[in-house]
Formats: structure tokens, C-alpha cells, sequence
């Protein structure tokens, strides 16, 4: 009982401020809800949070430690991940600066298939090594001193991926609700610039921040 009112209610605060604070990953949801609709943007939700889990397993089989102490494969994942990133944004710029004609964005766009909207979540979170940085060091903090260290960390990092579905479903949803409007053909493609535009910056300030 200590514990909930404790470390947990610390671990959730800790966590909301991480999860709230826009990113790629917040990134990546808002072009795919653009791109395609309220299903696009949940589903891209589903594969951060898998990401997410991803990473709290390898967390707790101790392979995370083994990523964070070899640098090489560090800057493998960082480079990987940001190139992604960046390339992601290139097709957001290409589609804003795409010659207007007389149909609309959507209609001359490649529509966005739910496969292919949850594994540009899913490699958008794991190509992110920051995020293992921030798993060992946040998640051992608050592992429940009575429970073994695999479970404790297992399920701290299933609670913070769950929370990251959460607030990124309630994204979508709230950017759905005016998706007629931000699909007009001249807003849309203003969106489609300033998503393009973040995405790029962020794989190059990913690219060359330190750990």
C-alpha cells in the first residue's frame, strides 16, 4: 500500500511529463491521422507502444545495458533511427510541395494501410535509442522493492507503454474530430510541411545529440 502512494504515484507524474512532452513518436501520429484518418492514427498509437514494450522487455533481460555500455551499436540504432526519422519527413515535405491539381491531397495520396502505419510507429519508437537510456535509468528507480527485479520492471514498462497508448489515442482523437477541416487542400498541405519539417528536425537533433 506504501508503495502505490509512494514510488508509483512518482513513477506515474515522471512518466505523464515524458509521455505529454511532443516527440517522434508524437510526430509519426499526427502525420498517420492526417495521412489516414482516426484508424491510421490509433494504429500507429498500437505500434509505439509496441516499441515501447519492446523495449521494456529487453529492459529486463538486461540487453538494454548491453546497447547503452557498446557504443557502436548506440550510434548503429541513434543513426538508423534518425534517418528514418528523416526520411519520413522528406515524404511529408514532398507531399506539401506537390503540385496542386484539381483533386484533392487525399484523393492523388498513397493511402496509408494499416500495416504500414504500425510499423512506422513501431520502428519509429525503436529506433529511438534514447528511449533505452531513459528505461534503465528510469524504470530501476521505482521497481517495487518486494517484487523481483524482472517483474518489477516488466510491468513498470508495460504500465508506461500502455499510458503512451492512452495519451496518443486521445491525440488522434482529438485531431479526427476536426479532420474535415485540416484536410482542406491548402491546410493540409501546410500541416503536411510543418509535420515534414519537425520530423527532419528532430532525426537531426537526434543524429547529433550526445547521449
Amino acid at each position: 500500500m506504501e508503495y502505490l502512494t509512494g514510488p508509483l504515484l512518482a513513477f506515474l507524474g515522471i512518466s505523464a511529463l515524458v509521455i505529454m512532452t511532443p516527440g517522434p513518436d508524437t510526430a509519426i501520429t499526427i502525420r498517420n491521422t492526417l495521412t489516414g484518418g482516426r484508424a491510421g492514427g490509433v494504429v500507429t498509437a498500437l505500434g509505439v507502444a509496441t516499441g515501447q514494450a519492446i523495449w521494456a522487455l529487453a529492459t529486463s533481460a538486461g540487453i538494454v545495458a548491453l546497447l547503452v555500455a557498446s557504443e557502436p551499436l548506440f550510434l548503429a540504432v541513434k543513426y538508423a533511427g534518425a534517418a528514418y526519422l528523416v526520411w519520413l519527413g522528406l515524404q511529408s515535405l514532398r507531399a506539401a510541395l506537390r503540385p496542386a491539381t484539381g483533386q484533392s491531397t487525399i484523393a492523388t495520396a498513397r493511402p496509408l494501410t494499416p500495416g504500414t502505419a504500425f510499423s512506422q510507429g513501431l520502428v519509429s519508437d525503436l529506433g529511438n535509442p534514447k528511449m533505452a537510456a531513459f528505461f534503465t535509468s528510469l524504470l530501476l528507480q521505482f521497481v517495487p522493492p518486494d517484487t523481483a527485479s524482472f517483474a518489477g520492471l516488466i510491468l513498470l514498462g508495460l504500465l508506461f507503454s500502455l499510458l503512451t497508448l492512452f495519451w496518443l489515442v486521445f491525440y488522434t482523437l482529438a485531431i479526427a474530430r476536426v479532420g474535415k477541416v485540416l484536410r482542406r487542400p491548402a491546410i493540409r498541405r501546410a500541416l503536411e510541411g510543418f509535420t515534414g519539417a519537425a520530423l527532419i528536425g528532430l532525426g537531426l537533433r537526434l543524429a547529433t545529440e550526445d547521449r
